[in-house]
């Protein structure tokens, strides 16, 4: 029985399978190529992109907790013409898509990265990481607020001409609202969740884990209220679902499809098993054969 593991996430990105990788856990893809067939995946999406170069946070910025990880990097990155002129030349000869992760610290510049972008044939989406500090709000993250959430998407909507994928945050009361908000703002997908809020104390030396002192936790830990945000946003909304966290195998990623997930993206377990991504298309396939289905879409939002 042939198995058509094809899916459309709109606005003219169709990939090969459900699986990409999340920003920050694939580097440039380059870096896995010794491991897999990166023309195997569905897509990669590379590290978050700023308008201009940032160093990160010091260290220590990582710390393994149990069934996951905390980090803190900072969005460390050559900025948007670093990539455009050593970066993206290496990615044109694949076949699967190329995501690029957007950050900024205003709303001018995620705007201004996205225009730097634009030009480049090979990206047929960006994801924008609303995650960022709004520094005019005080620090606080755009993707908080219905309100700070539009601005952001309505602002890469008129700057971007391709497919527009927003990252949604957890660190919220309501992400289902505020995932309408950035469809009615001109969203083509969203993707969540982004990693929660945490804290780890080293006991012994009797201060923080990292030297931000709370970071953002992923892994296997997070995976059960994820698949709970997915469930909820996929019933609010009408655009495509990406479902990511904490998913380390074909299993895990079959709960965020039957949750409501068109697609999904593997990310802190591609630290632990390299080829992560490829055993679980393989596994995608298998589950579909031993259940008779030919098309991975037939089980989305069957929950």
């Amino acid at each position: 029985m042939a198995i058509n593991l094809a899916v459309d996430l709109g606005a003219g990105l169709k990939l090969k399978n459900p699986v990409l990788t999340a920003s920050g856990t694939f580097g440039y893809g380059t870096e896995f190529a010794d491991f897999i067939d990166l023309n195997r995946l569905g897509g990669f999406i590379v590290k978050g992109t700023t308008l201009e170069p940032r160093q990160g946070n010091d260290s220590p910025r990582m710390v393994e907790t149990p069934s996951g990880m905390i980090n803190a990097v900072g969005l460390q990155n050559g900025g948007v013409d670093h990539f455009i002129e050593h970066k993206y030349p290496s990615l044109t000869q694949y076949t699967s898509e190329v995501i690029v992760n957007v950050s900024g610290a205003s709303v001018a510049d995620y705007a201004k990265v996205a225009e730097k972008l634009a030009p480049l044939d090979k990206i047929h989406a960006i994801e924008v990481n609303i995650s960022c500090p709004n520094v005019k709000a005080g620090g606080m993250a755009f993707g908080t607020t219905c309100e700070g959430a539009a601005e952001v998407t309505a602002a890469l909507r008129k700057a971007w001409p391709r497919h527009l994928m927003v990252k949604l945050s957890p660190n919220v009361t309501d992400i289902a609202s505020i995932a309408g908000a950035v469809e009615q703002a001109g969203a083509d997908s969203v993707s969540l969740i982004n990693t929660l809020l945490a804290m780890s104390v080293d006991v012994e030396r009797q201060r923080a884990s990292i030297s931000t002192v709370t970071g953002g936790l992923s892994g296997p830990a997070v995976r059960p209220v994820a698949v709970r945000m997915v469930w909820q946003v996929a019933r609010r909304v009408s655009i495509p679902v990406v479902g990511l966290g904490g998913i380390t195998c074909a299993d895990d990623a079959l709960q965020f499809i039957m949750a409501g997930a068109t697609a999904v993206q593997i990310g802190t377990y591609n630290f632990v098993d390299p080829q992560v991504t490829v055993k679980t298309i393989d596994g995608l396939e298998d589950y579909c054969r031993r259940h008779g289905v030919d098309d991975i879409n037939k089980l989305r939002g069957i929950i």
